[in-house]
């Protein structure tokens, strides 16, 4: 639907296709009301089924819980050519009401760059830019390696300014910026004590150069399911004076990461990926359980041919994280896609063990469905 409205009739629109029930939702996602202006309308959700060991109230029974693991509105516009605009809400952890994690202006000083402002991710890893909606299996990360997840209570986001371009019709990308970052380190949801000492922004940035195919866009995906030759390598990493602080010590804080992904259509009957990333963080010692190296990796294979609606996607990952207070945590998942519509829809199921240095391992089941319109 395209439907063209005058200046005066903008907020008529968009009030109009916030009361659009949801079943029209996709098809009435976008009003353009001008040339270049535009207003999207949108929603997504991720919900699961977990069977886990010794976590039933009995503490040796296992759990069969239902989650709605997250639910989001999508809201985006532009305003002209050069000045677009984001505004994507999840609901809080507490289920009980919605925040905003994206909340940001794009302004275009030319195709090739572009000036982010406001609310959004912070560069960072291929696996924290891709968010659960886009990555390998689907899913909340569980934060073993890729430890961006909370960034203040908003899912990885922060306040700030970035500049994100690219060079070589798109194969070399970069972003830099600077962040309010005051909770850049945390660990939800644990309150930390009084910052002190000066206070400085958090800066972070990542580069990216892709061999083969060129990957659109800031905000990253984790596979293309198929439907790229993708070769690629990218270095991200972020530090804040005085960012690492607890009731009794203030540290700075930093991070630095790589990440490959390298994704091959034609390889048999379907297309292979294979991603690793590895992490370094350093807390000044103030945070010894968050303190020290990552590493994960991930291989999928989606096969070409449909099974009734949707095309199969096994995979298996594997995640491992070394504090400075020697207790790792390791996490193996085993797993298959069914692929209806991209990351539109899918359903996925995968058995997972996760192993504590001084603890019994934990094997889960999950069952989840993801729906995007």
């Amino acid at each position: 639907m395209n439907l063209k409205f005058n200046r005066s009739r903008l907020a008529l629109a968009m009030a109009a296709g916030m009361l659009l029930p949801a079943m029209y939702a996709h098809a009435g996602g976008t009003i353009t009301f001008g040339e270049d202006k535009s207003v999207s309308i949108g929603f997504g959700m991720r919900g699961s089924f977990s069977s886990v060991e010794n976590a039933a109230p009995d503490g040796t029974s296992r759990s069969q819980d239902f989650s709605l693991d997250s639910a989001r509105i999508y809201l985006s516009g532009s305003l002209n050519k050069y000045i677009k605009g984001m505004l994507n809400t999840e609901k809080d952890i507490a289920g009980q009401g919605f925040q905003a994690i994206d909340a940001n202006v794009q302004i275009a000083i030319t195709p090739e760059l572009t000036i982010w402002a406001g609310r959004f991710l912070s560069p960072s890893d291929r696996a924290n830019m891709a968010g659960p909606y886009y990555s390998l299996g689907g899913g909340y990360w569980s934060g073993i390696a890729s430890r961006y997840g909370y960034n203040g209570g908003h899912i990885g986001r922060d306040d700030g300014v970035a500049v994100v371009g690219s060079l070589m019709d798109g194969k070399f990308s970069y972003a830099f910026g600077a962040f309010e970052g005051n909770t850049a380190f945390q660990i939800a949801p644990v309150t930390q004590g009084t910052r002190t000492g000066s206070d400085g922004l958090m800066y972070a940035g990542r580069l990216q150069f892709d061999f083969w195919d060129a990957e659109p866009g800031y905000y990253g995906t984790g596979n293309y399911l198929g439907g790229k030759d993708i070769l690629a390598i990218g270095i991200a990493g972020r530090s804040q004076k005085n960012g690492a602080y607890s009731a009794i010590a203030t540290g700075d804080y930093s991070s630095y990461s790589v990440d490959f992904l390298l994704e091959k259509k034609g390889v048999g009957p379907g297309a292979l990926s294979i991603e690793a990333a590895g992490y370094d963080y350093d807390t000044s010692d103030v945070f010894l359980s968050e303190q020290g190296t990552a590493y994960s990796a991930g291989v999928g294979y989606i096969f070409d041919q449909k099974v009734g609606w949707g095309q199969f996607q096994p995979f298996v990952r594997y995640q491992k994280f070394t504090p400075d207070n020697d207790i790792d945590t390791k996490k193996y998942d085993l797993g298959v896609n069914y692929v209806i519509d991209g990351y539109n829809a899918q359903v996925s199921a995968a058995y997972s063990n996760t192993e504590v240095t001084g603890a019994s391992d934990v094997d889960a089941f999950t069952v989840a469905m993801q729906f995007q319109f």
